[in-house]
């Protein structure tokens, strides 16, 4: 599994990448591999709030239907349209091409409640025991 060291993330496997005063969302690699091939993504539209732990949208594989979760407070500046007709990006790229939204962060204080990767990585293998 690979967890990059520049990002925040999630108890509900969601990742968080800051780039300025925006962040970059998706889902991590532990997400993927448990949801197995993904075959759909609803993302929301450009625009749209959300509080942290709120879900912004859905993904769904040839096992599962789940919820995706903001990891904190932000307005949607962009979504990756290409997952529309390359959803399996998500399992490829979960952290390059497989980005779901890109918010505008409205409380950067908030990235700060995330966990880092190597606390991440310890939940994780507590997750599989």
């Amino acid at each position: 599994m690979d967890f990059p060291e520049d990002l925040h993330y999630t108890q509900e496997h969601e990742w968080l990448r800051v780039e300025g005063n925006d962040g970059v969302v998706g889902i991590t690699d532990f997400a993927q591999d448990a949801l197995g091939d993904v075959v759909f993504v609803e993302l929301p539209p450009v625009g749209a709030t959300f509080a942290p732990g709120q879900a912004f949208g859905v993904v769904e594989s040839n096992k599962t239907v789940s919820d995706l979760f903001a990891p904190v407070a932000g307005r949607v500046t962009a979504v990756n349209h290409v997952l529309r007709d390359e959803p399996e990006l998500v399992n490829s790229d979960p952290y390059g091409a497989g980005w779901m939204i890109r918010l505008a962060l409205t409380d950067r204080e908030q990235v700060n409640r995330l966990l880092y990767a190597d606390a991440y990585r310890t939940f994780v293998a507590q997750q599989r025991t």
